[in-house]
Order: structure tokens, then C-alpha cells, then sequence
């Protein structure tokens, strides 16, 4: 079921309160990303990680600007997909990726993280994952 306008305008607002100071609030995606998924820490490089956090809230930014277009994300999706089937990443490793996602809009957001805009981050992290799996090829285990 594709999100609703009330749904894409609630991502768009939290994200927005995300931009106030990214570069700690991309920090903190991977610091909760890598507690409940150390395995993956190796995939990435220490020495850059602020730069990695910046990549992740730019691509999530082009992602939340088209929400209401996701079929102009195609291209980006593919070239997600390749770039984390490269590193290794497989399916199950994008949950913990959702877990940061919300983990981070929850302590950015505080009470304003409710149920109705946990529900439409949830449902359009399941969509975009899908496409980069879809598109990238990711392998199971």
C-alpha cells in the first residue's frame, strides 16, 4: 500500500527537523547501527564515518524529497543496491538499518516520534529498502 499524502508530509516534517545539525545526528545512525548490528561495523571505514553519516542523510534526503515520485528514484536504487552488494551487505542486514533509522528520528524528534509518524517512517523505509534490494540484486544469507 504506497503512503498516503498525510504520511509523506509527516516523514517530510520530521526529516526537516533532522537537517538542523546532521553531521551529529548521522553520527549517532551509525553508533545505533552498529550496536545492534556489530557485524557490520568491518563494511566500513572508521577514519570516515562522518562522511559516511553525510552520504546517508543526503541519500535519505533525495529519497524523502521524492517520495511522491518514487519512480524517479530508480536509477539511485539501483546504484544503492550495487554499492551494498558490493560491501557484503545481504537482506536481513537493512532491519537493523531500520532500527537505527528510528532510533536516531526517536531521539531527534523526542515526543513528536509518535506512533502515526513511526508508522509512515516504517512503511517508507520498507519501500526504499525493497527497491534497493530489488534493484541491487542483495542476496539472502
Amino acid at each position: 500500500m504506497p503512503l498516503s499524502e498525510h504520511q509523506m508530509d509527516l516523514i517530510r516534517d520530521s526529516f526537516e527537523k533532522l537537517r538542523g545539525d546532521l553531521q551529529p545526528k548521522s553520527i549517532a545512525f551509525y553508533q545505533s547501527l552498529f550496536e545492534h548490528a556489530p557485524h557490520l561495523k568491518p563494511m566500513f571505514r572508521e577514519d570516515d564515518m562522518a562522511g559516511q553519516g553525510m552520504r546517508f542523510m543526503s541519500t535519505l534526503g533525495a529519497i524523502v524529497g521524492n517520495l511522491h515520485a518514487p519512480e524517479s528514484m530508480e536509477q539511485r536504487y539501483k546504484y544503492l543496491g550495487a554499492g551494498h552488494r558490493a560491501l557484503g551487505v545481504k537482506v536481513q542486514d537493512f532491519a537493523p538499518m531500520g532500527v537505527a533509522l528510528m532510533d536516531t528520528l526517536a531521539s531527534t524528534l523526542g515526543h513528536e516520534f509518535n506512533d502515526e509518524v513511526r508508522e509512515a517512517w516504517t512503511q517508507a523505509y520498507a519501500d526504499f529498502s525493497r527497491e534497493i534490494i530489488k534493484r541491487g540484486d542483495i542476496p539472502e544469507a
